[in-house]
């Protein structure tokens, strides 16, 4: 594994950390919002180790982590899809409005849940 791939693992680890502290004090959209960047950094890892490069965009990692494992045979496709799917909670943490709670505690434990799958599964791929 390169050195930046490793540190943006480490990064991950980071962020996956946060989300569970996060829980603790019922901070639900940021929580999330931490797993996909939790996510957002192994996709580039991902993509470093393959092309020694990445995007700081989410839309450039996104299209770039998309385009490099979809022929990976040794990817979960359907885990893969998190990367864009979880983007969401990003968006709500960042600009939700309102008195009532954008991201439930369920929804934040489920993508706190995947995210570490994620990691786990494309961490085995750099």
């Amino acid at each position: 594994m390169k050195p930046e791939s490793a540190k943006f693992i480490e990064q991950a680890n980071i962020c996956i950390a946060r989300a569970e502290t996060m829980m603790t004090v019922h901070l639900h959209e940021d929580a999330a919002r931490a797993a996909y960047f939790a996510s957002f950094h192994v996709a580039q890892a991902y993509i470093f180790e393959r092309t020694e490069k990445t995007s700081k965009s989410h839309k450039g990692v996104q299209t770039e982590f998309f385009r490099l494992s979809k022929d990976d045979a040794r990817v979960d496709h359907d885990l893969r899809r998190f990367l864009s799917q979880s983007y969401e909670f990003k968006s709500v943490a960042d600009y939700f409005m309102g008195g009532e709670a954008g991201t439930s505690e369920q929804e934040a434990a489920d993508a706190i849940a995947t995210a570490k799958r994620f990691i786990e599964h494309f961490s085995s791929l750099v």
